[in-house]
């Protein structure tokens, strides 16, 4: 009786499992797998939450990694012990030595041509990582920009001639915003983002509106990270103090302040498959929009107020939400009546937040990390929040 009941109980889960995979009723049966599709769109031709594919995915255990989908696979939807699974057409009839040879051509998990200036050209850096980076103190004629054939002088650097390096641009610094501050009963609607080389006019509201705030920020904000943008690639021609430097290939113009490293942009992976986060650090925000913009829709880069230390990791897929507006009870409170006014904050009414998207994260870093909007039905903005991708 006891097998019994244990197997009526395995059987029972595996059912509840199957129930919570949404399945498309408009799936189709067998999907051939097209050049320019990402894992993300795959998953949403059979699944209502792309983000549960790892439930479904039967992968080819022939193969050495076998998560990777390549553009002629057969997809189709199969029921194994009651359970919904997707399963490559004809397992093993493509040689482990024949796919190894293809990574190339494996289909990603989101767009390369949207993330790939992320993952290729920006890198994050601490506070005291970046006081230690060499950088910029002169062009060659005391011009104020340098482009691809000059030289520039840069202060700490150490390394000998013929070493290439990269020239770096710090772009923006993120901070982390408290989500209230210990006197105040409402959330603080700021981004907790500066950018460089003009600290007064784009800096957050916040940062102006008051003393007390102001001193709080100095207190206890933690300063995230420094986003540095490779504008350039470099060869140091003579060592010393300061060091002389070949610019051999420029995407912009260089200028002092331009910091530089002898070491690559740290290497990434795009093998990591969407699903649900087992938990949402508090406080996570939308960042910054990339492009300078002040909201994106899908396929737009996103950078987010949490990072590895907080648990995020690649693949995780989580739903934004717009902050509610609070706006006047004109109803029970008409305006210029003596009630609106002996009212006060009970006259005004906060709305719910509003989903607006879903990220997925592709870079993740200590202290942040970049999203892609997969999709959405409004634009995402600066200090948006983000939860269980369930949510809407």
């Amino acid at each position: 009786m006891r097998m019994l009941a244990l197997l009526g109980g395995m059987a029972l889960m595996a059912a509840v499992v199957a129930a919570d995979v949404a399945i498309r009723p408009d799936r189709p049966d067998v999907y051939v797998v097209q050049k320019g599709d990402t894992l993300w769109s795959i998953a949403a031709r059979f699944l209502r939450h792309p983000w549960q594919w790892p439930e479904i995915w039967q992968a080819n255990p022939q193969i050495r990694n076998p998560h990777r989908i390549f553009p002629g696979d057969r997809l189709s939807l199969v029921y194994r012990d009651g359970r919904p699974m997707i399963a490559l057409d004809g397992d093993g009839r493509l040689s482990p030595r024949v796919r190894e040879e293809s990574l190339d051509e494996a289909i990603t998990t989101v767009p390369l041509a949207e993330v790939l200036p992320f993952l290729r050209r920006v890198m994050i850096v601490g506070e005291r990582d970046e006081r230690r980076m060499p950088y910029v103190v002169a062009v060659e004629e005391n011009r104020l920009h340098a482009t691809e054939g000059m030289v520039v002088y840069v202060r700490g650097l150490d390394a000998e001639p013929g070493t290439r390096v990269g020239l770096f641009r710090p772009m923006m610094q993120f901070w982390e915003v408290p989500e209230r501050w210990p006197w105040d009963s409402s959330p603080r609607r700021a981004d907790g983002v500066s950018m460089i080389g003009d600290p007064l006019f784009n800096r957050p509201s916040w940062y102006w509106t008051d003393t007390l705030n102001w001193s709080f920020r100095l207190r206890n904000a933690e300063l995230l990270g420094t986003e540095l943008l490779e504008v350039a690639e470099g060869e140091v021609l003579r060592g010393g103090d300061p060091a002389t430097v070949l610019v051999t290939r420029g995407a912009t113009e260089i200028r002092k302040g331009d910091r530089l490293s002898t070491t690559p942009v740290e290497p990434f992976d795009l093998t990591f498959m969407p699903r649900a986060p087992a938990r949402v650090p508090d406080n996570l925000r939308v960042m910054a929009v990339s492009g300078a913009l002040r909201n994106t829709g899908p396929r737009g880069v996103v950078a987010l107020s949490k990072g590895s230390r907080d648990g995020v990791e690649n693949g995780q897929v989580y739903s934004v939400f717009h902050p509610g507006e609070t706006v006047n009870d004109d109803i029970k409170y008409p305006p210029n009546e003596v009630d609106r006014m002996l009212a006060g904050r009970h006259a005004r009414v906060q709305l719910p937040d509003e989903y607006v998207a879903r990220v997925m994260v592709f870079r993740t870093f200590e202290k942040m990390s970049y999203g892609l909007v997969v999709d959405g039905i409004r634009p995402v903005t600066p200090y948006d929040r983000l939860r269980a991708p369930f949510e809407e």
